[in-house]
């Protein structure tokens, strides 16, 4: 099909949904208690609905003081009662997907639901809706002459009783309107397979030799891949192998650490990258706008959003409020009730507002992975932007990281140690230490304090990570590929001790 026909039908469908978006950019706070009346009558006669007495919940303050925010372990034998066959526990419509997801810091696995109501509604809706955006921001783009190169998970779909479970890009996949499928590469077949290693041949040897004009996938792991391609076809950058690539769907991780080396790869200074903000719960926020590291976030998706100040997360004055209340520039951690019958539930990331007209967000980190034995309230977000400036000055590129805590030991000062995997070493260590420490200090207050004349902390310690020892950490746990991400930061040593042992 020419590209103006396909172009003129992504922006009719575009101008179908705008309204829609203009509606909940208007009256956000509105959209959203509507929002959250639909879903509890939909669950007024579920198990989760009788327990709460739904039927009598015509508010969000009797919401709010009825329910209780909960975590995946609360939800835990609701779950499996569900996944055992069993229905009408937490949602109205049957179950029958599960999204398997560990995350960073559990080994142990966790099902997430999935409905039909939140595929369609909200994680094809927030792919469509990503389309759209990108094409109103460039009508001229040529993006679907070819097709796009996505990397998702490396799970396939496994049968359990009556239902199924997978890598959430598994279960997508699997449920693929034929639309996405026919401009896509690799084929299913591919993209489902288990083994990384295997799979990564396998999309090379299918993709070098097509007309790829956009990728979507994680970016640490799409580095790898894009890599390996470069590797297997001796060429200089990407644009040799794909002269019409034109921008990068991503998300999963920051994308600050890796931005100079993804500049290196595709070096075309019109080239567009696009943030997403989605996860096995719900797609969340989408960039809206070229150039910009701010994430529209989306609130008509069935997704109802509360955030807890971190200030007071996890403390006896932990306090839990609804958008309306959010103020700019603070750290939250995000709450979501929604249409797979997850209620008030603790999605375990951080993100700050950038806007409030409309809302926009940045990730800033997740509950779990921040470190705060000393007061310094350290977010992933300050690691991540001190890192690209460090590189960027030393015109040096770091492949992955981590940061533990070395923790006070009689009088000896406390510290944070890292653990760096360069692409290259920094020809003076002493340098980038000093950058990176200096520079988190501008970022964060709270850090700068405790470094102030080495009053609590201690300058910070760099361990240099032979190569590819965060890729065999991972090998070793079977994480290979996917979602699976790094621990970037962590109140304990476990993670730093680990891979200690595997140096």
């Amino acid at each position: 099909m020419p590209i103006p026909i396909i172009n003129s039908i992504a922006s009719w469908v575009l101008k179908q949904r705008i309204h829609q978006i203009e509606l909940f950019l208007k009256y956000p706070n509105e959209v959203q208690e509507e929002l959250l009346m639909n879903l509890i009558r939909r669950a007024e006669n579920t198990v989760i609905g009788a327990q709460y007495e739904f039927s009598s919940i015509n508010s969000y303050t009797t919401f709010s003081e009825r329910v209780p925010v909960s975590t995946y372990e609360d939800l835990q034998p609701l779950i499996e009662r569900t996944r055992q066959g069993e229905q009408n526990i937490f949602w109205d419509a049957p179950i029958k997907w599960f999204a398997k997801s560990s995350g960073t810091t559990n080994a142990k696995s966790k099902f997430i639901p999935v409905s039909n109501d939140a595929l369609e509604d909200c994680h094809y809706k927030g792919s469509k809706d990503l389309l759209c955006l990108y094409l109103n921001n460039n009508e001229d783009s040529d993006m679907f002459l070819g097709k796009s190169l996505r990397l998702g998970g490396s799970s396939q779909i496994y049968e359990d009783k009556e239902t199924l479970f997978g890598d959430l890009s598994a279960i997508l996949i699997e449920n693929m309107p034929i639309w996405a499928e026919f401009s896509s590469t690799p084929s299913n077949k591919i993209s489902l397979m288990s083994e990384w290693e295997q799979k990564l041949a396998a999309i090379i040897n299918e993709t070098k030799n097509e007309n790829v004009t956009s990728f979507a996938g994680v970016p640490s792991w799409m580095l790898v891949l894009m890599n390996r391609i470069l590797e297997e076809t001796g060429k200089g950058n990407l644009l040799e192998v794909w002269p019409n690539l034109e921008v990068y769907f991503h998300g999963g991780v920051s994308f600050e650490p890796y931005r100079e080396q993804y500049q290196k790869l595709l070096p075309k200074s019109d080239f567009k990258y696009y943030e997403i903000y989605n996860a096995s719960e719900g797609f969340f926020a989408i960039q809206d706008l070229n150039d910009s590291s701010d994430l529209l976030l989306m609130l008509d998706y069935g997704i109802f959003y509360e955030f807890i100040p971190m200030d007071t997360f996890g403390t006896p004055n932990q306090k839990v409020i609804r958008l309306a209340e959010v103020e700019l520039f603070k750290n939250y951690a995000v709450v979501i009730t929604t249409n797979s019958g997850l209620w008030r539930y603790l999605i375990g990331d951080t993100v700050r507002f950038t806007s409030l007209n409309p809302y926009r967000i940045r990730v800033s980190g997740r509950t779990k992975h921040h470190i705060n034995v000393f007061g310094e309230e350290l977010m992933v977000e300050n690691t991540d932007q001190a890192i690209a400036k460090a590189c960027q000055l030393t015109q040096t590129e770091v492949v992955d990281y981590t940061v533990a805590p070395i923790f006070m030991d009689g009088k000896e000062k406390g510290a944070h140690e890292w653990m760096i995997e360069f692409k290259q070493n920094p020809s003076d260590l002493v340098q980038f230490q000093k950058i990176l420490d200096e520079t988190i200090q501008s970022l964060n207050s709270d850090y700068e304090a405790k470094r102030y004349n080495n009053m609590t902390l201690n300058p910070l310690v760099i361990n240099l990570a032979r190569p590819n020892l965060f890729y065999d950490w991972l090998k070793e746990r079977d994480k290979l590929g996917g979602q699976h991400k790094i621990p970037r930061l962590s109140n304990q040593r476990e993670y730093l001790e680990q891979l200690k042992g595997l140096q």
